[in-house]
């Protein structure tokens, strides 16, 4: 599809002598046609970025925007706007489908008077096909997002198994080669485009809440990053005026199916999602899978990718998306009962936050009094005290390997 779209670009530029560039409704780059001009002014700082990064800034569409586009059924002149960044002006040709508009197609064209009336009309007679063939990529996202969404929330067993069957046929041969899954939560306003993670074979929203995770739901705050129905998320709480929601009142968590060239070609699809992470907003969190072939694993594949999310609000140097494979103990952490272990309890109580702190740094350098007390700035018989009060309030032994054990896993677990 995508040499289809290549093609009536092309043939744009060619009925009307001038560069064409194609963009979706959300002005992602679809494809662009060949700028053989040797003046290199030619060229403007927008048209470059929007090639080389296959996107605009918000502050860029808003100002396109302003110039009524997306309310367009005629081409539209753009003057140019060199404090803008816009040095040469363009010709937009708005691509509809049954009123709808889809994308747009832009001209670099500041020429008086400009291509005649009807070479316009024969441009945007082919526009009208670009139309619909994002349409119909329109209408297979959404059946394959439903698809998804089947077998991302369907119980073990049959159910499970028939979703994942409908997936595998909607998808065709690609459904066996290599993919990874991807988690965004939580997510702001619709569903981004497939094009805005390179290689995305499906993707679908889910209920922020009320997800399972490869089939083990720990309640009804499964799949939370935080294990807490009502906890922060980084900071935020869902339901509150600093996290978006969706159009019933609910925040939303993002999933992603993306296919993968080889199993370590995973770079160009994180740096698309970390920029979905940028565009959910604050709060938001991003984490990946172990990359597998096929499908048979995807449920599992969603567990890693959701604990890899959940990891990296604990976690921030796991990245801006967290990758199952590196999170470490996490992995396990992250499978714990969300509910804090009692033996900690006394510890989270706000007035005993700074013991709380100290087991932890105690903990992180292997119970070595000397490190402990330099990292935390402390004299050895301060920690020693602080020490003592840790094991009267939680009953255990520091110097007992499986007490500490417990106490670091429980600490760490406070974080998800």
């Amino acid at each position: 599809m995508k040499d289809d779209y290549q093609e009536l670009v092309d043939e744009i530029s060619a009925l009307l002598g001038v560069p064409a560039t194609l963009e979706n409704r959300d002005f992602g780059l679809i494809a662009f046609g060949a700028h053989d001009s040797e003046d290199d002014t030619a060229m403007d700082p927008v048209r470059t970025r929007s090639i080389l990064t296959r996107r605009s800034t918000p502050a860029v569409r808003a100002w396109f925007e302003g110039f009524g586009i997306t309310r367009a059924t005629e081409p539209v002149r753009i003057p140019a706007a060199p404090d803008a960044g816009v040095f040469r002006g363009r010709i937009c040709l708005p691509v509809r489908h049954r009123g709808t508009v889809l994308g747009y197609v832009w001209l670099l064209d500041d020429s008086d008077p400009g291509p005649s009336a009807s070479r316009l009309a024969a441009a945007m007679e082919v526009t009208s096909r670009i139309g619909d063939l994002l349409a119909d990529e329109v209408r297979a996202g959404a059946d394959l997002a439903r698809e998804l969404r089947a077998v991302l929330t369907a119980e073990p067993g049959w159910q499970r198994d028939m979703a994942l069957g409908a997936l595998r046929a909607a998808l065709g041969p690609s459904a066996g080669g290599s993919h990874v899954v991807l988690c965004v939560a939580p997510w702001r306003g619709e569903e981004p485009r497939v094009r805005a993670v390179p290689g995305t074979a499906a993707l679908c929203t889910l209920p922020y809440g009320a997800l399972t995770t490869g089939g083990r739901a720990n309640g009804p705050a499964a799949g939370r990053l935080n294990g807490s129905s009502t906890g922060p998320v980084g900071g935020l709480r869902a339901g509150s005026a600093n996290v978006s929601m969706n159009g019933s009142g609910e925040a939303d968590t993002l999933a992603l199916l993306v296919r993968l060239r080889s199993p370590d070609a995973l770079a160009p699809v994180l740096t698309a999602v970390a920029r979905l992470r940028e565009d959910a907003g604050p709060g938001a969190a991003a984490g990946s899978c172990a990359p597998r072939r096929g499908l048979a694993e995807l449920p599992a594949a969603w567990h890693e990718a959701v604990s890899a999310a959940r990891a990296s609000v604990a976690q921030p140097r796991f990245g801006p998306v967290a990758q199952w494979t590196s999170i470490g103990p996490y992995r396990l952490l992250t499978a714990l009962p969300t509910e804090p272990d009692p033996v900690i309890r006394p510890l989270l109580d706000p007035v005993h936050a700074e013991l709380a702190h100290t087991a932890e740094v105690f903990l992180d350098h292997a119970g070595q009094a000397g490190r402990t007390a330099s990292a935390l700035g402390i004299h050895r018989q301060t920690l020693y005290y602080r020490l003592s009060r840790i094991e009267q309030l939680t009953g255990l032994e520091l110097d007992d390997g499986e007490d500490r054990l417990l106490l670091h896993m429980a600490l760490k677990a406070t974080r998800l």
